[in-house]
Formats: structure tokens, sequence, C-alpha cells
């Protein structure tokens, strides 16, 4: 049995991490493009998630019982670049992410206002989505200690992709993203930020992860799972 040489096998993975980021950008912009957003508009939301994902916005902080650790530098996303130096401090702060929560959910605003405009009719079948969605990533959502909320993306992603092709199959990919979005965000962030003082960590982002969070890929996930586009 012959296989292939170490030399081809380290070349292989080398260009599959190259290709990497180019399919993924490539995917992102598929899915906008399905929410009927132009090219240019398709990316400029594109960058505003991938840059914006390096972007921590602090808007409230919880007093801590104890002293906890926390990374100066993770509020613009350096930590990734410069190592990871740990501080303590008597509360955590709460922050929202700009690529992971705030452009999606601008973006889910959009198609809301799309469907209130175009098709009133579907804000219903909207509104049921996103109450499964919610209950949904409450359930599954698991706080973590040292670390935040988490949840399998694809859980919220695969409820909203087939709320929206039950419930609106002519406006499935906007009801599918604004429940893929808004679902994680309600049910699984907001709704469990009574949870945070029991995790103990000094800092926890809704959308911390930026590109790879659960807010932005269910919602591009749950698109990209509907055929067709508006």
């Amino acid at each position: 049995m012959r296989t292939a040489p170490t030399g081809c096998l380290s070349l292989l993975m080398f260009g599959l991490v190259l290709a990497l980021p180019f399919v993924l950008a490539n995917a992102v912009l598929t899915a906008l493009t399905k929410l009927g957003l132009g090219p240019l508009s398709a990316l400029g939301v594109a960058l505003g998630i991938f840059v914006g994902g390096a972007v921590n916005v602090p808007v409230a902080r919880i007093e801590q019982a104890e002293r906890v650790e926390y990374q100066p530098t993770r509020l613009l996303g350096l930590h990734r670049l410069l190592g990871r130096p740990v501080r303590r401090r008597a509360y955590t702060v709460i922050a929202v992410n700009v690529g992971g929560c705030l452009v999606p959910t601008a973006l889910a605003g959009y198609q809301i206002g799309r469907i209130a405009l175009q098709a009133p009719s579907t804000l219903f079948a909207l509104g049921a989505a996103l109450v499964l969605n919610v209950g949904l990533c409450y359930s599954f959502a698991t706080p973590v200690p040292q670390q935040g909320i988490a949840m399998q993306p694809l859980i919220p992603a695969g409820a909203a992709a087939l709320s929206g092709l039950v419930l609106a199959p002519a406006w499935a990919p906007p009801v599918a993203f604004a429940a893929g979005v808004l679902g994680p965000l309600i049910g699984a962030d907001l709704l469990h930020l009574g949870d945070i003082a029991d995790i103990g960590t000094g800092m926890a982002s809704i959308g911390g992860a930026g590109t790879f969070d659960g807010v932005v890929l269910s919602g591009l996930v749950a698109t990209l799972l509907v055929p067709g586009a508006l």
C-alpha cells in the first residue's frame, strides 16, 4: 500500500489553510447576496463583520465578590496578536462586539423592515420563528466558567432555516437570517446575563468571537441553508 509523501501532505494542508479565508469570504458574500444586498453593500457588510470582529464596545459592568482575571488587550482584539497578559479586577465588563453583534443585528433589523414594508403578513411567521429560536437558544446555552455563554451555533441555524422554509417560503432567506441572529442574541446572551456574575470572567462580550460567534454564524448559516434569494 503506497502513501502520499509527507511533503505532499504538508503542502496540501498549507494550501487548505491559505484557501480557508477565501472560502469563508465567499460563503459570507453568498449569504448576504441572498438577503437582497447588492455587490457593494454585501462587500461593505462583510468587511464590517470581519474587521468589526476585533472591536468590543464596553456597555456595563457587574461587580464581583472576588477579583477575576481579564485581558487588557481584548477590547480591541489585540490579544490575538500581542499575547495574553492577564490582570485581575473586582468587576466584570459587559461588552458588545461590533462585527459579531452590532453589524448582524443591524442587518437583521433591516430585513425585518423590508418584510414589514413589502410583506407585512409575513411578520407573524417571523415572530413565530423568532420565538422558537429564542426558546431553543435559551435551553441549549450553557454558562462556561472563565469564558462566557457557550452554544452550538448549528442548532439555531438549522431551526431558523427550517422555520423560514416552512412558515414563510417566499421570504425564507430574510426570515431565517433574522431568526438566526436574534435567537442567539436574545435567548443565549441577553436572557443569560444573570449568569455572568457566576462565571468568574473579567469580560463577557456579546458576539465576542466575531465572525465565528454564534450570533453572526447562526444567521449566515441559516441563510445559506435556505434556497432562493429576494
